[in-house]
This record gives C-alpha cells, structure tokens and sequence, in this order.
C-alpha cells in the first residue's frame, strides 16, 4: 500500500469531555503518525457510552484511512472501545488463553489475584494483531480489515506511548509501507501582536502558501503559527518549510520568540544562562507568580536570584525601599513606583537585571485613570533603566498571566539585545 495515508484520532472518555483530564494522548499520537507520513484529518473526544464510540468509528472510517483509539480497554462495564471497534468491523472477540495468563501473571507479581472481569481485556477477534502491553494489565489491538486499519491503545499515557512506540507504530510502518514522512510542521510562536494583527502581517505568506497549510491558535497572548508542507519527500517538504519559515521571519523580527516545543520562559532562561546575568523580581498584582514560573524551571537557581512579593505599600517600602511619598503622589499603580521597585530589588539582590511589576488585576480597584488591567512593568540594568505601560483586557487570572508573560518578553527583547 502506497501514498499518503490518512488518519483519525479517537479519544474516548467522560473525564476527557468534562475537562478533569487533559487528552495529551492525541496530541502524541497526531506528531509520530505526520512524522511517519500519515496526515491527520481529524480528532474527537468521546464520553463512555457505547453509541457514541460508534459514531466515532463510523465517522472515521468515512474520512480516514487509519482510526486509532485510546482509552476504554480497562475491565470495567464503561470500558468499552475494543468492543465496539469488533463490532464495527463485525469481527467477534474470544478470549486468548496466553493474555489470560499474562494479565494472571501481572497480578501475581504484585501478590494480588486477578479479579475476573479482567478477562475481557483478554479477548482478541482472530483477525487481529494483539499489542503487548508491558506497562498494565490492558493490550491494544491492531485491525485491518476491508482496507481499514484499526488500533486500540490504553488510556494511561505512559502505558500508550510506549505501546505505540514499540508496538502499533512498527507494524504500520511495516502493514502500510509507510517508507518516511512527507509532511513536515513547525509552529512558529509569537507574542505581542494579536491574531488579527499576526494574520495581517504574514498576509503575503499566506496569501502564497506553495501547497502549504496555515493554522493561527491564540493562546494566553500568545499566537502560534502552525504551518505544515507536504512536498514529494521529506527533504523537498522541509525546503518548503525553512523558506515560508524565512519569509515569516523577516515579516514578524522580534515578535517571534521559538519554535515548536519552546515557552517563554525556557528561552528567557536560556538566553540569561548563556549570558552569564542573573534576574531578581518584585512583583505586586503578579503575586509571586513571576517567580514560580521561572522557578517552575529545574536549575533555575543558576540564573534567578530570587524576588519579593511586595503586595501591599508597607511590603514595597519596607522589603525593597519604596519611598512612601513616592506611592503617596503617584500611587501603588503608577511608573514612579515600578521604577522605585526595581531599583530596590536590584540594589537588594546584587542581581544583573530586575523586573518590577505593579498593577490593577481586578475586578475590583479600577478607577476611570487607572482601569482594571493597567499594568507597569521596570526593567532596571546598568546599561537600561526602561518602565512600560501595558493594558490588558482579561479577568483577573487572564491579566496576571499576561502580565508576567510581558515581563518575560522584556527581558527576551533586552537580552537578545545585549
């Protein structure tokens, strides 16, 4: 079998639809299939009920070329996607006498007896090829069938990558003749500018896409620009890819702050760790959220002194030496005292650079001249004193998010300076 292939992605689970779990398993199984030269069409999440998973097999195999399920293989009454995947292929499942004694022997190994509605994770149709699961007690199961191919993987997503990886994704590649990927992606990650704004400055790019895709997600302030190039091979669609990446670049300069995987964060603290400078903070309306997003980092030590929580005016004059006439005149929310904050937390801290923030969060505390979401952020070095005044339009949660990710941003934009 050659040619681009096409695939569906199935994710079933009513913890997935209510948003208690996140499905990270899609995601995983979208990037090895494009890398592998298969084109996700399309992506669903369903709850539990056996019609549902129905549908969601039947769309599918109308669309798609591959369907690959994850979730729904426990031994429980609502795990049911291997059975309703048998019964819309009409295949008949029976129990496999070796799986019995693999899930009896995962059990043993931990002093526990198997419970018996365990055995239906041991039921396999004829037709199919089992995957080996040696991370739980549920194997997947790869179908093919009337041209169709269908693969159930466990929910858990260390149990289903690494069935993925070792099981499903081999036999693909061998069924299928799937010889290396043709299509290539980046995201492209942007922050400053909103989508329309994003959209309108690679306006030339996309009104040319050479054969190209485009996808705009706005995230937190951010703008991700997906684009994915399908040429002959993968070396012509990589070509494609690094000249659109090009043009953009050359449209959007420092509005771009990575690629693909990179976060603010990581690249702010990759950029101050090769520099050798060291960053302390004071914040206010961020409420130490700041330094828990660089902290979140592992070693971040090296580079992040550490900062102040300077909530109130007693905390911002007594903590890092905010002159109370300074907050008296001007008030807690004002250019003087993000410049007052930052130079106290850097004289405080030895540190090469500061970041002050300083805002109205909300809901409450806005005033017609100073409304909710005005933020002032200082950035204090020896070389760059600079104060800038942002306005945001969110709730409270959204304005401190962007708030600190602005704070990243500055110092990105000093540092790739320097």
């Amino acid at each position: 079998m050659t040619g681009l292939k096409k695939a569906f992605i199935i994710a079933t689970g009513t913890e997935l639809l209510l948003g208690s779990t996140i499905d990270t398993n899609s995601d995983f199984i979208a990037r090895r299939l494009m890398e592998a030269g298969v084109k996700v069409i399309g992506r669903i999440i369903v709850g539990d009920q056996k019609e549902e998973i129905f549908a969601a097999f039947a769309l599918g195999a109308q669309l798609a070329d591959i369907i690959i399920s994850s979730g729904g293989l426990g031994p429980t009454k609502d795990d049911l996607t291997k059975e309703t995947a048998c019964e819309f292929m009409q295949v008949k499942p029976e129990v496999v006498e070796e799986e019995v004694t693999r899930i009896r022997d995962f059990f043993a190994r931990r002093h526990k007896p198997m419970p018996e509605n365990n055995i239906k994770q041991a039921m396999f149709p004829r037709e199919a090829i089992i995957l080996a699961n040696n991370s739980g007690t549920a194997p997947g199961m790869y179908l093919y069938k009337d041209q169709k191919t269908i693969i159930v993987l466990p929910g858990p997503p260390r149990e289903m990558k690494k069935m993925f990886l070792e099981e499903a994704e081999p036999l693909l590649k061998e069924k299928l003749n799937l010889t290396g990927k043709k299509a290539v992606s980046r995201v492209i990650k942007v922050f400053g500018p909103g989508e329309s704004q994003v959209e309108e400055m690679i306006k030339d790019v996309m009104d040319d896409p050479q054969g190209c895709s485009f996808a705009l997600l706005a995230s937190d302030g951010e703008i991700h620009v997906r684009i994915t190039a399908e040429g002959e091979d993968q070396q012509a669609s990589q070509r494609l890819l690094d000249g659109l990446t090009e043009k953009i670049k050359a449209d959007m300069g420092a509005y771009i702050y990575g690629y693909d995987e990179d976060a603010l964060v990581s690249v702010v603290a990759g950029l101050l760790r090769d520099k050798g400078l060291t960053l302390a903070v004071a914040e206010s309306c961020t409420g130490g959220y700041l330094s828990k997003t660089i902290t979140d980092l592992p070693g971040s030590s090296a580079y992040f002194w550490g900062g102040a929580i300077t909530y109130s005016n007693e905390a911002k004059n007594k903590l890092i030496g905010v002159n109370d006439q300074t907050i008296r005149d001007f008030g807690a929310v004002s250019e003087e005292t993000a410049r007052e904050m930052a130079a106290g937390i850097k004289k405080t801290a030895g540190s090469d650079i500061a970041i002050a923030i300083t805002g109205i969060a909300g809901p409450e505390g806005g005033t017609d001249t100073k409304p909710v979401g005005l933020v002032y952020i200082a950035l204090f070095s020896d070389e760059k004193q600079k104060v800038y005044k942002l306005h945001f339009n969110s709730h409270r949660e959204g304005n401190r998010i962007l708030a600190v990710k602005s704070a990243l941003d500055i110092v990105r934009r000093y540092l790739c300076e320097k």
